[in-house]
């Protein structure tokens, strides 16, 4: 498989997802989300290939944070790749439009931003904060 090729279709899918929603995600304001950032190409797509084999494109919330604690390169590892509630505009480009295509509980395919390559787990979805 070809560098980055991954995670330029996997965003196309993910936008195609929205798309087709009717509206539904495009409403969404915040949403709250795990990751496991990655700088080397043949790790992430090990990470990657292990989880979907074992959960497809819903891996329990316990099972993909573990895999961020063990293996991610963020300082978000430290608590398992949680990043918390954010808002559109918060994150870089890719990853956000890859995140908010995601309903809760479906993990990105492999995305590639400046910072490496990443995957993504939805958990929530919430129209504004209260």
């Amino acid at each position: 498989m070809e560098k980055g090729k991954k995670g330029g279709k996997g965003a196309k899918k993910n936008q195609a997802v929205k798309e087709d929603d009717g509206g539904k995600l495009g409403t969404c304001n915040f949403i709250k989300a795990r990751h496991i950032l990655i700088e080397k190409w043949s790790t992430i797509e090990e990470i990657y290939k292990t989880l979907y084999e074992s959960y497809g494109n819903k891996p329990p919330v316990n099972e993909f944070s573990k895999f961020a604690t063990d293996k991610s390169e963020c300082s978000s590892k430290k608590r398992g790749g949680d990043l918390g509630y954010f808002g559109r505009g918060k994150m870089h480009g890719d990853f956000e439009k890859v995140a908010f295509a995601l309903n809760p509980g479906e993990m990105s395919e492999i995305i590639k931003t400046p910072f490496g390559y990443h995957i993504i787990l939805v958990e929530d979805r919430k129209a504004t904060l209260k």
